[in-house]
């Protein structure tokens, strides 16, 4: 008699996937069931109104905007973390975990108060003519604040993995900081960055709570998409909410579809590089 590598796998196996069923694939299936209650042309209508997609524009722009930022940022702030001992450090390491634990909401409001023309921050960027509270920056703020974690807490595992060897010898070879990071190091990196990138764009792309608060919710200025959905529902205006909504899981699943392929191909690089 045969035994399994995995004692109890089916048991744990059909937990798992009715797990997933009912907390995601239910919930999707009925935004995808409701949706499709619509006709066509009322459902071509409803996203492609000028509204929606002004909505689409702001949300999709902040959403890569903050995600290129926290790309350059929380690279950063993971070699920090990883290759530098200061005073500080585990309280710094503490603070990247804080969008996390605190509610969307409360940043939201603390990030208006900070940013608004009279608050900390904002009477100091008055004076040159740049605001942050109720425009797109403001938006693009609060999508730095909530995603930046997924891209810190992506890289620093691996960047504590690394094998300092590897550095070494290159210098011994005589290769520059610039292409030992180039050559060397981003290759092993990439399919890590590519992962946090992913997760911060999607966290972007749905955010709420941190948004509502400091963008103003101006109509085809500084409305996101979420808040559309959400005057959809208070509307009770469920196929409408839902059609809006499948237009940003839509670009979601092909934003997910592309980064995994990229990940694919940056792991067969690495694995024949070795």
């Amino acid at each position: 008699m045969s035994r399994r590598v995995l004692p109890g796998l089916p048991l744990t196996l059909g937990i798992t996937l009715l797990y997933v069923s009912i907390i995601v694939l239910l919930p999707l299936g009925a935004l995808v069931f409701k949706a499709a209650s619509l006709g066509f042309y009322d459902y071509w209508r409803i996203v492609s109104s000028p509204r929606a997609v002004a909505s689409y524009r702001v949300t999709v722009l902040a959403a890569l905007a903050a995600t290129a930022f926290n790309l350059v940022f929380g690279f950063a702030l993971a070699w920090v973390l990883v290759r530098y001992r200061f005073p500080g450090r585990r309280l710094l390491d503490a603070i990247v975990d804080l969008p996390f634990a605190l509610p969307t909401a409360v940043a939201g409001i603390a990030l208006t108060a900070l940013f608004a023309p009279n608050g900390w921050f904002g009477m100091l960027l008055a004076p040159l003519g740049i605001s942050v509270a109720y425009t797109i920056t403001g938006i693009m703020v609060a999508m730095c604040f909530t995603s930046l974690p997924f891209i810190v807490r992506s890289v620093q595992p691996v960047l504590e993995d690394l094998d300092t060897a590897l550095e070494e010898a290159a210098q011994t070879l005589g290769a520059r900081d610039g292409t030992i990071f180039r050559q060397v190091m981003l290759p092993l990196l990439t399919p890590a960055l590519l992962a946090g990138v992913s997760l911060a764009f999607a966290r972007s792309l749905g955010e709420f709570g941190a948004i509502i608060f400091i963008a103003g919710n101006q109509p085809f200025e500084t409305e996101i998409t979420s808040l559309l959905v959400f005057i959809r529902l208070e509307e009770f205006d469920y196929p409408a909410a839902a059609a809006i909504a499948s237009v940003m899981l839509i670009i979601a699943i092909v934003m997910l579809a592309v980064i995994n392929i990229l990940q694919a191909r940056s792991l067969r690089y690495m694995a024949r590089a070795r």
